[in-house]
């Protein structure tokens, strides 16, 4: 089926919609008045204005009469949600006058899957068996009890090495959310640990029975209860009823369970509307898989309608014709051909270094220098393909006095402080959940693994879980401190206790243990008020915790962040965390085989094109300058057999000899090696060479 393609933005001036281009209006207009809406897929090539075409396409729909109540509208992250209903909104107010029934827009079925996954399980619990009070483990606690399963199954007193319990549950999540068999998965991804397969098979089934027996759920079962329900006779033709227009972004980012979700509940495809670019699928370690954008115009009874977006606001016309050089290598993929309006003399520049100490040298030489020449740190960024990447680099930049952020860091709920006070919460929510109780009731002085087990078990057994809790015989050192958490407890469990006063009362009893187990409580304070902040904006004690699980804050106060003194600071970001974003100068590091693509991404050729997209997804993140940085030697330790070693690198097999011309090539010295490669007067070269030949005398 044929493109449509992009043009110049069409009048009038009155027209709301008058900024899109062609193409941009032919994806909100796609079918507005049928009787039935064709599936539609929009591939929106980087910079090419896709949340601006999605949040039109909302407000078109509303315009034309869809109820807002019926459309859902699927994201990877609460912000993108809220950015595409405010964009909508604004629409609506040019539409209706800035007023009116559609002024300000809501969009209530808008959000992550993983969080409208909770809400449907939520709503629908009894039709497939599950206890509506669930409550939802994040990361940390899936591997807390995965640990313990692990450990009641016998599989840690092993003579051999067992995967520990992050590694077993990523093992399970990638089979869940790949739909892959775990011998696929062990031997594609975990090779080390197929000789493990009965074993792991065993210990899953623990871990489900587990989750079961404490009424829980993880991350994976959001999506897979949501699955198996779409995929029902019975279910998936009333979930599908809900909504008239089912509209997805970042369609490349999906895995299978996800693409299944979608395919299950409108199996024709009506109404369903993908956003999303083939050539930016970069996160297949998370279990996102390129085949479901390349695969979406069949997917359903009747075929998509395709609809091309490749007018670029972001990058100049030389950036443009170098990334679509590279992406144009690819095996399979959307055809599409980067074009833009911003002419520019400067090509993108392939800089060739002797070493990556050179290399940390040259960035923030040039950093320097475009900042003297107007364009601030904030504007400039540092990409490389491993957060490793950039060790060198941070240090030259200290050095220098050059403020900066890396992408990353330790995230809101890793932090042992909002940890501690969310399994409090969780326990009351929750008196089955053993692994938020077991955290809890051991932040008391003197209650250890053994009492908090008891505890549980006299928990699991008991009626009334406050009553068991007061009753529980406590070391008598602990007495004190258990009868004040046997009074929060009692207060927790109480129908009736208004929210957000629960997270008050669990801060108030947590403050002196705060003070007591962390030097920096005042830093860590500043925490629980955003997290007490953050809950008075839910209505319930069960919402809060199911949002603040799927959708945490990025990180806490004492550990990220920019630099607050500094007037200004640089970028720092792996390719992945980079996706998103842009900024006007962008430097790459490592351009080289080995390092992109990375020498742990070559063992297939689907791995291989993921690491083609990721050159094309950091070369795009620039605006008007991209330098990519060609070092020839690196410093490799510890490397089996070889020990530490120097390593040659050759440029990216991504960048061909017929693309150099779409670059400059420029190869750069410091000072001191400029001065070394100068002629050298004959007695020195002859006195070096005796001096050396009788070194061993």
């Amino acid at each position: 089926m044929p493109a449509v393609p992009d043009a110049i933005a069409v009048p009038p001036s009155d027209d709301p919609f008058a900024s899109l281009n062609a193409g941009q209006r032919a994806a909100v207009e796609h079918d507005i008045g049928a009787a039935s809406v064709r599936p539609l897929l929009v591939v929106a090539g980087a910079g090419s204005g896709k949340t601006n075409t999605l949040a039109h396409r909302v407000a078109r729909l509303i315009q034309s009469g869809a109820d807002p109540q019926r459309i859902l509208l699927l994201t990877f992250s609460r912000r993108a949600a809220g950015e595409l209903s405010q964009r909508a909104s604004g629409v609506l107010q040019r539409l209706f006058g800035g007023g009116g029934a559609h002024g300000q827009l809501t969009l209530p079925w808008a959000g992550t899957f993983h969080a409208i996954g909770a809400r449907l399980l939520r709503e629908y619990a009894g039709s497939i068996g599950l206890d509506p009070s669930f409550t939802i483990h994040d990361r940390g606690d899936a591997e807390d009890l995965m640990g313990l399963v692990r450990h009641e199954t016998g599989l840690s007193g092993l003579e051999k090495r067992f995967p520990l319990k992050g590694t077993c549950l990523s093992i399970y999540s990638r089979v869940v959310n790949t739909r892959d068999s775990l011998a696929a998965v062990l031997q594609a991804s975990f090779p080390w640990c197929r000789e493990w397969e009965a074993q792991l098979k065993t210990l899953f089934g623990a871990y489900v029975d587990a989750k079961q027996e404490q009424n829980v759920l993880d991350y994976d079962d959001l999506l897979l209860f949501w699955a198996e329900m779409a995929a029902d006779p019975a279910l998936g033709p009333v979930l599908g009823s809900l909504f008239d227009h089912v509209l997805v972004d970042e369609y490349q980012d999906t895995n299978r369970l996800q693409a299944d979700i979608i395919a299950g509940m409108k199996p024709d495809g009506a109404g369903v509307m993908a956003v999303g670019d083939d050539a930016q699928s970069i996160y297949a370690f998370r279990g996102a898989t390129v085949r479901n954008i390349l695969d979406f115009p069949k997917r359903f009874t009747q075929p998509a309608e395709l609809v091309t977006l490749e007018r670029n606001y972001r990058s100049t016309q030389p950036i443009l014709d170098a990334s679509n050089a590279v992406i144009a290598g690819a095996r399979e993929r959307f055809a599409k051909n980067l074009w833009t309006d911003r002419e520019s003399g400067i090509k993108p520049c392939l800089v060739l270094i002797p070493d990556e100490a050179e290399q940390a040298r040259w960035v923030c030489r040039r950093i320097l220098a475009q900042r003297e020449a107007g364009i601030a740190l904030r504007a400039q960024a540092v990409l490389f393909r491993a957060a490793s990447h950039s060790a060198a680099l941070e240090l030259e930049l200290m050095r220098r006095n050059i403020p900066f952020v890396k992408f990353g860091g330790l995230k809101f709920l890793e932090a042992a402080h909002i940890k501690d006070v969310l399994a409090v919460l969780r326990f009351a929510q929750n008196p089955s959940g053993r692994m938020a109780g077991f955290r809890a009731v051991q932040l008391i002085p003197g209650i250890g693994p053994a009492s908090a087990t008891r505890l549980l078990d006299a928990v699991g057994e008991a009626t009334d879980a406050a009553a068991a809790v007061e009753a529980f015989g406590a070391p008598a050192r602990s007495a004190a401190d258990w009868a004040a958490f046997g009074a929060l407890y009692r207060r927790l469990r109480t129908p009736g206790l208004r929210w957000p006063a629960d997270i008050e009362l669990v801060k108030q009893w947590y403050q002196p243990h705060l003070e007591r187990m962390h030097d920096d409580a005042a830093v860590r304070a500043a925490d629980l008020e955003q997290l007490v902040q953050l809950a008075a904006g839910h209505g319930t004690r069960e919402s809060f915790l199911a949002e603040i699980t799927l959708d945490p804050p990025e990180a806490t106060s004492d550990r990220a962040g920019p630099p607050l003194l500094d007037e200004d600071y640089v970028i720092l970001s792996t390719i992945h965390s980079s996706k998103g974003q842009e900024w006007s100068a962008v430097y790459l590091l490592n351009v080289v085989d080995g390092c992109i693509p990375s020498d742990m991404g070559t063992g297939s050729q689907d791995e291989i094109e993921e690491e083609r997209r990721l050159l094309y997804v950091a070369m795009t993140r620039a605006k008007d300058h991209l330098e990519l940085v060609v070092p020839h030697r690196f410093f490799v330790k510890q490397q089996a057999q070889l020990g530490d070693r120097h390593m040659y690198a050759a440029r990216t097999r991504f960048i061909t000899p017929a693309m150099l011309k779409h670059f400059e090539e420029s190869a750069w010295l410091d000072a001191a090696q400029q001065q070394l490669r100068k002629p050298v007067p004959e007695n020195v070269r002859v006195l070096v060479r005796e001096r050396a030949r009788n070194a061993w005398k």
